[in-house]
């Protein structure tokens, strides 16, 4: 039977691999678990209990070869392949999400984006043409998309993420302030900022500032 890997495992892989990515950047070939640990704020015993999971790749005193180590985990996450996607809601982030230029070094591409509002379907931006929404499920029909980027207002939502699901999309990332449902086959993380805002404040109403009375 598989080894079950958390997902919070999963989810500091591409940390680690960024932090790699640097160093080789930077000219260096062997890395410690406890650097890489203290440039990244983890552990190095989780560090190597989250690389276990995957395999040996470091020897006892010596570290990790980065390029090594790096081709790995890109192996790993699979971003040793392109991915296409699809952005569904072109306002204001939308818009944004469109023009941000660190999706395609990466292996991310978007190669469509579609819109309910008639003002904004028809519109170029950044070498795609924006088309309506009712027209998706058509539009999408034999191609193959990897990952939906869902953009919409909250009460759209869940009929744009049904409809990503019927073409096959079975990876989605949520702008969207819902809480989506999705089969089970289909993998979907939520990024919401204002959620992530709300559990700051808690830390900065019950932990006092540096130097302020107690």
């Amino acid at each position: 039977m598989p080894i079950e890997i958390p997902d919070v495992v999963i989810d500091r892989l591409p940390v680690y691999a960024r932090a790699l990515a640097s160093l080789e950047r930077n000219g260096r070939e062997v890395v410690s678990s406890q650097e890489l640990g203290t440039q990244l704020g983890v552990t190095p015993a989780q560090i190597r209990k989250d690389l276990s999971y995957f395999g040996r790749f470091g020897k006892q005193g010596r570290g990790y070869n980065v390029k090594r180590l790096l081709e790995e985990l890109h192996q790993i996450l699979g971003l040793d392949r392109k991915w296409t996607m699809v952005l569904v809601g072109v306002g204001q982030l939308g818009r944004a999400v469109l023009s941000y230029g660190g999706f395609a070094p990466q292996g991310f591409s978007i190669v469509g984006a579609f819109d309910s509002d008639p003002a904004v379907t028809g519109e170029r931006l950044d070498g795609l043409v924006v088309q309506p929404v009712e027209q998706m499920r058509e539009a999408l029909a034999g191609r193959d998309i990897d990952i939906g980027i869902v953009a919409t207002p909250a009460a759209a939502a869940q009929r744009v993420i049904d409809a990503l699901v019927e073409c096959g999309v079975r990876a989605i990332l949520n702008y969207a302030p819902i809480a989506a449902h999705v089969p089970p086959h289909v993998h979907i993380k939520d990024i919401d900022p204002v959620l992530s805002l709300q559990s700051m404040t808690f830390y900065l109403k019950h932990e006092p500032a540096p130097g302020a009375p107690k």
